[in-house]
């Protein structure tokens, strides 16, 4: 009795053989106890923060300037949204309340300014890749998010954080020093420190995800 052999295409053998090496990667990586307790702090910390973003329609110099409009408009109106705010459950129950409002107003700007795009207004799960916000530095993770998609949203974004207020910094009394411990303050204060170990929690993130 012959035996067939079943061959695998060439692209699901490169695959499988990339799955295969990224799963020891990870696998080596979560066994370094300094690397598993860096990304147990990076992930706390993407769970304490409520971030803005805004994806422009392209990368046109018109495009990116009305993002950054809509980005003025939103950024006053809710100048005082979190002025009692506590806590980011708080942030994101008011944010879920006015996403309607947050839409027209955001709408309204973009006819303003004489463009005929739709918006889409929502509180989404995004992944960020390392960013700085001036003296702040938030690592590589998926975050909380009011994410705002300004007509095909194929343009380069904008990112700021919403909770603790980092866009308005008088729209709040809460620092992020309220919301992070000083081990994570001392990550994201200190971020060039860990530039390396940040490219590693960014690259073990892009993995996590790309499996996901």
């Amino acid at each position: 009795m012959k035996h067939r052999i079943f061959y695998l295409p060439f692209f699901a053998k490169k695959t499988l053989q990339l799955a295969v090496c990224v799963s020891f990667l990870l696998t080596v990586l979560c066994s370094f106890t300094g690397f598993a307790t860096l990304t147990n702090e990076c992930e706390r910390i993407s769970e304490k923060v409520l971030r803005l973003h805004i994806l422009a329609n392209s990368d046109s110099q018109e495009d990116q300037t009305l993002k950054l409009q809509v980005r003025d408009r939103i950024l006053e109106e809710s100048a005082a949204l979190f002025t009692e705010t506590q806590r980011k459950e708080e942030a994101i129950a008011q944010i879920a309340d006015r996403l309607p409002e947050l839409k027209a107003i955001a709408q309204q700007e973009i006819w303003e300014q004489g463009f005929d795009y739709g918006v889409e207004v929502s509180l989404e799960k995004v992944h960020f890749n390392t960013r700085e916000y001036d003296a702040i530095t938030l690592p590589a993770g998926t975050y909380d998010a009011l994410q705002i998609k300004i007509g095909e949203a194929k343009g380069k974004n904008w990112w700021c954080v919403l909770f603790p207020s980092l866009c308005v910094p008088s729209a709040s009394s809460v620092n992020m020093d309220d919301v992070l411990n000083p081990e994570e303050m001392d990550l994201v204060e200190h971020g060039k420190g860990y530039e390396v170990k940040f490219k590693v929690v960014e690259w073990y993130e892009e993995i996590r995800s790309w499996f996901g």
